[in-house]
């Protein structure tokens, strides 16, 4: 259990500090984008594959204020 508590912890604190980086990097008037690469590449990924985010993934960007939904 404290391995969990631990875990959960430095996840927390990752996305508060990805969270903080994508804010100064918005301040300083640039753009943020996150791109998959590499799922096209691996043996057992079906051609023409799409990758689709879980509810969970799409609220995590948004907590990076990346919308998911934009093309």
């Amino acid at each position: 259990m404290e391995k969990l508590l631990k875990a959960v912890e430095c996840s927390l604190a990752a996305s508060q500090a990805a969270r903080e980086t994508v804010e100064e990097i918005l301040k300083r008037g640039a753009d943020t984008a996150i791109f998959f690469a590499g799922a096209a590449d691996h043996p057992k990924t079906p051609q023409g594959a799409e990758i689709q985010l879980t509810p969970q993934d799409r609220e995590f960007l948004r907590t990076l204020s990346i919308r998911p939904d934009s093309p």
